[in-house]
């Protein structure tokens, strides 16, 4: 059994996970082509951007992981 995470490393987890969702989602609302029922392209883009920072960031927080590399590919 691995040892106990401190309280912040396993919401920070949680977070960057909860961030890596919503970049999938938005990536697959692009390709999709449903984003237009919501978003122009501007708009979407801008978004996506905001969403990779997010994901950015709470990688840098969040503890390491075999996989951080592999959850990013779609940021990069």
């Amino acid at each position: 059994m691995p040892p106990a995470l401190p309280p912040f490393d396993a919401i920070s987890k949680k977070w960057f996970e909860l961030a890596q969702r919503r970049l999938d989602y938005y990536v697959e609302l692009y390709h999709s082509g449903r984003f237009r029922h919501y978003y122009t392209e501007e708009t979407l883009a801008l978004r996506m951007l905001d969403v990779i920072k997010a994901v950015r960031l709470w990688a840098e927080l969040a503890p390491e992981r075999e996989n951080d590399k592999d959850d990013l590919r779609s940021a990069a």
